[in-house]
């Protein structure tokens, strides 16, 4: 599927997409407890395959479109063995958090994905899982799907290598307090921090509480096992990381926007506000009401900065983005984890906007960004190499462009951000998807 760009401008107010992290995170912890109801949850391409993976393991799960809500009667803490390979699609945030909950079963679980996910590794989560008693490994003996996991989780203690991914982390989380015993994770070089504040904030609702402490970038955390999970009900915040999208096409085209459903909460991306802010956009959040409103810099347009994103590397794709646009500079830094994503995405974000006149240089943690072009970036045809995140962000840019921009490969924005194409026409973007 390819989209055609045209620059425009958009104006309008519209409610933030569900969370795809808060959906995931939930999904999982009641598929091992016993009742829950999830109000306004994501139902996208990831998040149906946490959904497939629960039901797999033994829960039951219903989605009252009408309602907003999933119903989920979970397993109680003894999800089963699964009669099939668990398939979790593109999802590494499915394939790493049910690679640790299948710990859980009693036999053998095999789980796998699609091309790209097969190649996202995971032999940290495999190592620590078989420290705590469980046996896990990759048939290809390289830390990537598909994988074999054979319970039962002990507990005991374990260290970990945390730099590429925080969901190595959650995933133990979510399984450990249900382990027969208690367990220690020492977590080294943690990344992506707010996503694993996510994880003990939704597991602290559903009655569980892991204490950690930290010492620079290394987390420690003691998990109580023997314990039980009732998150009766539990209501998906909106998802800062997609409205980023939003926020950034209303800043680069000097057009108003109202996002509503935005309340502070464990998300690190909520850091986007401050940084557009620091960027030169006229915006405001209301945080008691959840309303975020942003007006572009018309008069002096956006500025490059300086910015070290580890614990916001989904933000990278509309940063990049909004200062290929700005004057001056910006360093983005922090980020190596962000080869490890859907694609390479500090290579193919530079790549794909360069070819639309951008002046990016890729750099081991980060990019550097000159900007200057004001005026807009110049049409292309660029390509989304089946990363959501690259999809949207490529959009936004086209949006700046003189002339049509082509983005191919636009599909992958169902990843997580399902009406991401009908919101942006609602809003006036000129975007035909075909």
């Amino acid at each position: 599927m390819k989209a055609t760009v045209r620059r425009s401008k958009i104006k309008g107010e519209i409610n933030a997409p569900p969370s795809k992290s808060y959906t995931h995170r939930a999904i999982a912890i009641a598929s091992l407890g016993e009742k829950s109801d999830i109000f306004y949850p994501l139902i996208s391409e990831d998040t149906k395959a946490t959904i497939n993976a629960a039901k797999c393991l033994g829960a039951v799960v219903e989605y009252n479109d009408k309602a907003g809500k999933i119903t989920i009667e979970g397993t109680e803490g003894s999800p089963g063995t699964p009669e099939d390979v668990i398939n979790a699609e593109n999802s590494g945030t499915t394939l790493r958090f049910f690679t640790a909950i299948s710990s859980l079963c009693e036999g053998v679980t095999v789980l796998t994905g699609d091309a790209s996910l097969r190649k996202r590794p995971n032999l940290p989560l495999l190592n620590s899982l078989n420290d705590l008693g469980s046996e896990a490994f990759s048939t290809k003996g390289d830390g990537t799907a598909p994988i074999v996991v054979k319970g039962k989780l002990k507990g005991g203690e374990t260290t970990m290598n945390s730099s590429i991914s925080s969901q190595f982390v959650s995933a133990l989380l979510i399984a450990c307090p249900l382990a027969a015993k208690n367990s220690y994770i020492l977590a080294n070089h943690l990344t992506s921090v707010p996503y694993m504040r996510m994880t003990t904030e939704v597991l602290e609702k559903a009655g569980v509480e892991v204490p950690f402490s930290r010492s620079s970038n290394d987390y420690s955390f003691r998990v109580e096992g023997g314990k039980r999970y009732e998150l009766r009900k539990f209501t998906v915040p909106g998802d800062f990381s997609s409205a980023s999208y939003l926020l950034a096409a209303a800043a680069i085209t000097d057009s108003r926007l109202k996002i509503r459903n935005l309340f502070p909460s464990a998300q690190g991306d909520s850091r986007i506000v401050e940084i557009l802010n620091e960027m030169g956009a006229e915006i405001r959040w209301d945080k008691e009401k959840g309303i975020v409103e942003v007006k572009g810099a018309e008069d002096a347009g956006l500025r490059g900065v300086k910015v070290n994103m580890r614990e916001n590397p989904d933000l990278v794709p509309t940063i990049a983005v909004l200062a290929a646009v700005a004057e001056g500079t910006t360093e983005i830094t922090g980020v190596a984890h962000l080869r490890y994503k859907e694609t390479d995405r500090l290579r193919f974000m530079a790549e794909e906007l360069n070819k639309m006149g951008a002046r990016i240089e890729e750099k081991e943690d980060g990019l550097l960004i000159e900007g200057g072009k004001r005026k807009g970036l110049k049409a292309a045809k660029v390509y989304s190499h089946d990363d959501h995140r690259l999809a949207m962000a490529l959009c936004i840019a086209g949006l700046s462009a003189s002339v049509d921009t082509v983005i191919e490969g636009v599909e992958c924005a169902k990843v997580s951000y399902p009406s991401f194409f009908s919101d942006m026409l609602d809003l006036g973007a000129d975007i035909k998807p075909y």
